[in-house]
């Protein structure tokens, strides 16, 4: 066993570390943060260097590792910021993951390689309006009519909802599944079909560059070939995704944290009071040793949880503890490292406030803390 990444691995670290330096400049983030516009622009360098399709297999255009190398990535984004981070890497959200798991090798072809190389946007719609994480239950409904399926049905809180080109929707095909999951299928739809509208929501606390929307399907008609591996399966095809994307979040939440920390760490170590730094004072001196001792332990449970998924052993309750602690840990310690900033970090322009309003959405999308806790006591109560 050995606590280090090998020497590719660092290189990926090296290579997006320059690159995010380098493009998400302070005054770009502000930019897009108060513009809530999806970095198109950013998001096609990074593709391009092969940053957004890690775990792409390289047939498909893609670079063909695993969760962890995507880790790496993501939380070297979101460390340098939260808002572009989260956009960027989002880009193609779940559809090449679903399609290499369960799709056919026609809707691989079609749909990977645009995602892969930047050219194009992704959308998983599940979440509805009432009933958030809870995707056990759909109102939305796909019904069969000759060689099409006709959906509709309403979907909110959608990453990417308002710019995707491809979308991948969770419908409830069998009105009569006991209980309703069972009954629950997968499609691809995309931009520009008629009976699929899409809104931007306006107004987010924070990961304001990653776009948000709600999409009203209305008769929405795609051909049979646009179902996703079988039929009824979808709620499975779905669990699977989120044993990995959960991981990612949990990086998202790591790098937020380890970002606030280190503007944290080098503002303590500059501003001074009564004549010395104020890293000389317990109070803040003891915040920061907090500080880095919670980031290190919700990194090595990210890690495990990405480390299990790549060996083919994934593990739900390794990738919910992960999640959920990380999350926890990256609203904690942005909130002191407001708090080390004082007044000062009350504002834009000091911009640790901008971690602390994102890192709430990593206790929020892809399963909220308490589905986490749900997963964990599930498995708990099967051990002997």
């Amino acid at each position: 066993m050995e606590f280090k990444l090998n020497e590719e691995q660092q290189e990926i670290k090296r290579a997006v570390r320059e690159f995010c330096e380098k493009e998400f400049t302070p005054e770009l983030a502000l930019e897009y943060d108060q513009k809530e516009e999806f970095p198109m622009a950013l998001y096609k360098k990074a593709a391009q260097l092969g940053f957004t399709s890690m775990r792409i297999p390289t047939e498909y255009g893609g670079q063909g590792y695993g969760v962890l190398e995507e880790c790496i990535v993501v939380e070297e984004m979101c460390r340098v910021d939260p808002g572009l981070g989260v956009a960027v890497s989002l880009g193609n959200l779940m559809v090449p993951d679903v399609l290499l798991q369960h799709g056919s090798e026609e809707q691989r072809e079609r749909y990977i390689p645009p995602l892969a190389k930047g050219e194009k946007i992704a959308a998983a719609a599940f979440t509805e309006p009432e009933h958030g994480s809870d995707i056990t239950r759909m109102n939305t409904t796909a019904v069969k009519s000759g060689n099409e399926w006709i959906i509709n049905g309403d979907k909110q809180f959608i990453t990417n909802a308002p710019i995707a080109d491809t979308f991948i929707i969770l419908c409830q095909t069998d009105p009569n599944a006991q209980p309703p999951h069972r009954g629950q299928s997968l499609f691809l739809a995309e931009k520009g079909m008629q009976g699929l509208d899409a809104t931007k929501l306006h107004g987010k606390m924070g990961i304001k560059p990653c776009v948000t929307g709600s999409l009203s399907l209305s008769d929405l008609r795609v051909p049979e070939t646009n179902l996703v591996g079988e039929l009824n399966k979808g709620f499975y095809y779905a669990l699977e995704l989120f044993d990995g994307t959960r991981i990612t979040v949990a990086a998202q939440a790591v790098g937020m944290a380890q970002g606030a920390f280190e503007k944290a760490l080098n503002y303590a170590k500059t501003r001074k009071q009564f004549g010395q730094p104020i890293i000389n004072f317990q109070a803040v001196s003891f915040k920061l040793a907090e500080m880095a001792m919670k980031i290190e332990a919700a990194r090595l449970m990210t890690y495990k949880a990405a480390w299990l998924y790549d060996k083919e052993k994934p593990n739900a309750m390794a990738t919910s503890m992960a999640k959920a602690y990380a999350s926890r840990v990256a609203m904690e310690v942005t909130d002191e490292a407001i708090q080390i900033f004082g007044g000062y970090g009350y504002l834009a322009d000091y911009h640790v406030e901008r971690f602390h309003r994102s890192a709430k959405i990593t206790e929020i999308y892809e399963g909220t803390s308490e589905i986490q806790k749900l997963t964990i006591i599930n498995f708990l109560q099967k051990q002997a």
